[in-house]
Formats: C-alpha cells, sequence, structure tokens
C-alpha cells in the first residue's frame, strides 16, 4: 500500500498546476508572495496532492469553490515544506463555514462540576479525521501577513501536535535528545507567557497561547509564519526550535 501511495504520489505532484489556482493563492495568500522560486515549486506539489488527498465540505449553505479550497490548502501546505510527510494521515476532510459559527461546548469546572452550553468558534482541530473552518476568517488571515493571526495555520499545526510526528520526518522528531530539546524549550517559554500574564505584563502571543502546551504551540506557529522576527526577538530559543521542526526561516527571508 506505501508503494502504492507513493507512486500515485508522484504521478499526481508531476502533472500541471492550473494557471487559475496559482492565481488564487498569489491574489490571497500573502505568504506564498515572500517564498522562494524552489519553494513556491515545492508547494504546489504538495497543493496537488492534499487537493487530490482530503475531501472539503460546505458547512451553514456554503458551497465550496477552487478558491475555498486552494486557498486553505496552500495554508496547510507551507506548514509541510523542506521534509517527506505524509499530508496529515489522520485528516480526511475539511469543513467549512461561510463565517464564525456555534458549537456546543463542555466545560469540566472544579468540583466535578459540568458545565454545557455553546462558542463562537473560528475554527477547530478534531484529533481524528476533520478541520473546521471559518472561511470569512481565512481569506482575511491569509491575506494579511502582519496580523499575526492565521486560523489556517492555527489549526493544522494543532493537527501535526495531535499526530505526535506520525507521517512527519521533522529532524526534531528523529532522535530522543533532540526532541528533549525541543520539549524543553516549549515548556520553558510556556511558563514564561503564563507568567506573564499572571503579572499582567503584555505578551507577544497572547492569553489564548497560555490555555494549554497544544494552543501554545499553535498561536506560536502563527506568530513564527507571520511575525517571525518578532518572535525571534522575543522568545529567541522558541524561535529556533520552531525553525528546526519546519525546517524553515522566515525570518531571514
Amino acid at each position: 500500500m506505501w508503494f502504492f501511495k507513493k507512486w500515485r504520489r508522484k504521478k499526481i505532484a508531476g502533472g500541471p498546476f492550473p494557471a487559475g489556482w496559482l492565481g488564487i493563492i498569489e491574489a490571497n495568500v500573502s505568504i506564498y508572495r515572500k517564498l522562494t522560486r524552489a519553494d513556491k515549486e515545492e508547494l504546489q506539489r504538495h497543493i496537488l496532492i492534499f487537493l487530490a488527498e482530503k475531501h472539503f465540505v460546505g458547512c451553514g449553505g456554503l458551497e465550496i469553490t477552487d478558491e475555498i479550497r486552494v486557498t486553505i490548502a496552500a495554508q496547510a501546505c507551507v506548514l509541510l515544506l523542506h521534509r517527506q510527510t505524509d499530508y496529515y494521515p489522520g485528516l480526511h476532510s475539511i469543513l467549512v463555514y461561510p463565517a464564525a459559527y456555534v458549537a456546543k461546548a463542555t466545560r469540566h469546572l472544579a468540583g466535578g462540576i459540568v458545565e454545557e452550553g455553546f462558542d463562537v468558534r473560528l475554527g477547530e482541530s478534531w484529533h481524528h479525521g476533520s478541520v473546521v473552518l471559518s472561511w470569512d476568517d481565512v481569506r482575511r488571515d491569509s491575506a494579511d501577513i502582519r496580523a499575526g493571526h492565521n486560523v489556517a495555520l492555527h489549526e493544522f499545526a494543532h493537527q501535526l501536535d495531535a499526530s505526535a510526528g506520525q507521517g512527519d520526518n521533522s529532524a526534531v522528531l528523529q532522535r530522543q535528545s533532540t526532541f528533549i530539546a525541543w520539549a524543553r524549550v516549549l515548556h520553558k517559554n510556556y511558563l514564561k507567557l503564563q507568567q506573564d500574564l499572571s503579572n499582567n505584563r503584555p505578551t507577544l502571543l497572547g492569553s489564548y497561547a497560555g490555555q494549554n502546551p497544544a494552543e501554545f504551540f499553535a498561536v506560536a506557529t502563527e506568530c513564527f509564519f507571520e511575525r517571525p522576527k518578532d518572535l525571534q526577538k522575543t522568545y529567541p530559543e522558541l524561535y529556533q526550535e520552531l525553525s528546526n521542526f519546519y525546517h524553515q526561516n522566515p525570518a531571514g527571508m
């Protein structure tokens, strides 16, 4: 099965990249404009495979178009550059709402109390099967690289995190020594953020990153690609570990 999958992906990646899709990326995905020519070509190959393997579902009356599929796929695949990958093996479908949507939420409070209610969300990542996104927010975030917020990068970073490295040969995950260093730096900077928040000090990553280590990684990923120089200045060790993990150095572009 792996041999067939590899052969099929090579055949897909060798096909032409539609001119219409290229126009969508150039218009909608600001990160793409900063990439080298070689990186752009690699990203296009990843997009071809991603779109051949993942299923997009319109929710809340949204009709899925090439603009939606290609804009989301481009950002998901930016996280996969410069290494072998199995293209988010646990992910099968991307559910897209026209705008922010309402979802059921359960909170476990002190004393064993369980509170049920509803949240307004821009996106979410399920451990198995799906990513959910608000198209309005994807489109706005992807167009403005200076904002430092990108819901698509955030939710696909959660997918990488939840897979625990399955199908991803990032150098950080290949040896115990590099993984320990990676975990130590992320934990150290997560604790620093929590300390800053509890002392009401201004932070680059914001309060949402302080919720738990998974959110810290996802928010740090957004900042790594959208405000790399700020992240490098404020959290130099964290920036270096993310650079090692993603095999990229956006601050040097």
